[in-house]
């Protein structure tokens, strides 16, 4: 299909469909210290994103498009919405009501916003094929913008973009305003989906550039987790290719980065303290047995309530410190919604894994590049199924990337709506299904 007429619509929509990206993940950062500004942000500034993507929606329809989408891969969204559905129950016994509540509103409302936009995607695919509008390239571009932020706030104003750590020993990126170790998620998110453009572009410089100031923001991160995550990537992809210049360009780079990258960030210069923390996870392995030896044992079944994992706002054992929150995305649903709600969430990943691999394979490809670094993240920090963060939001908008198609049969008044806005899809026998 031609789309040179088309050419200004697709533009607008690719600027648009990157502006309210970039808003929507933007919204998860704590960019001030005063809190009424920051609930704003995160409430309300998101909300009116979410608002964007449905109008922006709604554009691509009125221009020339019909609601023909269908459902496929049905049991990855239905267990989501499973887990969802607990949670709101989870509302009558939660140990705190209003926090429960919060949370879920902010989860919800990122699923939303990922339904809206990934259908968008999809309808341009179905009556626009052969656009160059691809969801890695806005992913890759949002993160790129973010993390320059970072690099540059790293240099101008290192008091709020940097955090200190280990009693003020080290200092990571990140500050007070992302925790370092999502920082370093979003960069291995970012990398994931620019390796895509290195393949698609024949000028690669700009690619190449976006991607080493992700890294070095990841680096300055000093998040163990997310560097492991970036490795596993690039290695995946190397194994992928078939452009052997590429290939052994990308082995170069890693070699000559990766010792020192490894010695730094995830041996911290073969401190012997520092060692001991890896062996442990800096203290996740005590805080998580005693969890399950002391904490599920309360309530089993069906937890504290929704991002809950204790009657009180902390949980504590005698040997571990005090927690509000798991740093394992999977205990922290075991916790807070019971057993009942972990066989939900493991089935719901078994589903959205196994629709993956049914797809084309660039679409495959990048689907489990993105997923790397946020089910690595899962193990350590928020996750998947944490509290509110950019993570959720990313494997939202893989859900639905693997549960859409189109359906090729038009109600009456679709073949009259189609007639009037795009007769250029007469010749293509488009509306004779």
């Amino acid at each position: 299909m031609d789309n040179l007429q088309h050419t200004p619509f697709l533009k607008k929509t690719n600027q648009y469909l990157f502006v309210i990206l970039l808003l929507m993940v933007a919204c998860f950062f704590t960019w001030s210290e005063n809190v009424t500004i920051t609930r704003g942000i995160k409430v309300v500034g998101r909300m009116g994103v979410m608002l964007l993507s449905i109008v922006l929606y709604f554009k691509i329809m009125r221009y020339g498009a019909a609601n023909t989408i269908s459902y496929k891969n049905i049991f990855s969204p239905l267990f989501y919405l499973g887990y969802l559905f607990l949670g709101l129950l989870s509302f009558m016994w939660s140990t705190n009501p209003g926090f429960s509540a919060l949370q879920w509103f902010m989860t919800f409302q990122s699923l939303v916003f990922a339904y809206f936009f990934i259908k968008s995607l999809k309808l341009l695919d179905v009556y626009f094929q052969g656009h160059t509008i691809r969801l890695y390239n806005l992913l890759g571009n949002t993160v790129s913008v973010l993390q320059l932020i970072f690099v540059i706030g790293m240099w101008v104003n290192p008091d709020t973009f940097f955090r200190l750590t280990n009693g003020g020993e080290e200092a990571r990126l990140g500050g007070i305003i992302m925790n370092p170790n999502e920082l370093g998620m979003l960069g291995g998110v970012g990398i994931a989906c620019l390796i895509f453009d290195l393949y698609r572009f024949k000028n690669k410089i700009f690619t190449i550039i976006k991607i080493i100031i992700i890294f070095y923001a990841l680096f300055m991160t000093g998040s163990r987790s997310s560097l492991i995550g970036v490795l596993l990537i690039i290695f995946f992809h190397i194994n992928q290719t078939k452009q052997q210049g590429l290939k052994f360009g990308i082995i170069g780079v890693v070699l000559l980065v990766m010792p020192f990258a490894v010695n730094q960030v995830i041996l911290k210069g073969g401190d012997k303290e520092r060692l001991e923390e890896i062996l442990t996870l800096t203290g996740r392995l005590p805080f998580w047995q005693a969890l399950v030896t002391e904490g599920l044992p309360r309530e089993p079944l069906l937890g504290f309530g929704f991002m809950r994992i204790d009657y009180k706002e902390y949980f504590q054992s005698t040997h571990t410190y005090p927690g509000k929150m798991t740093h394992n995305t999977f205990m922290q649903v075991l916790m807070n919604l019971g057993f009942i709600g972990f066989g939900i969430v493991l089935f719901q990943v078994f589903f959205t894994i196994r629709a993956f691999f049914n797809e084309d394979k660039e679409k495959k490809l990048m689907l489990i590049g993105i997923l790397i670094p946020i089910l690595i993240n899962s193990f350590t920090e928020f996750g998947i199924f944490g509290e509110s963060n950019y993570g959720i939001l990313f494997y939202q908008m893989l859900i639905f990337s693997v549960s859409f198609k189109n359906n090729p049969r038009f109600t009456t008044f679709q073949k009259i709506y189609l007639r009037k806005r795009r007769p250029d899809l007469i010749p293509n026998n488009f509306q004779k299904q």
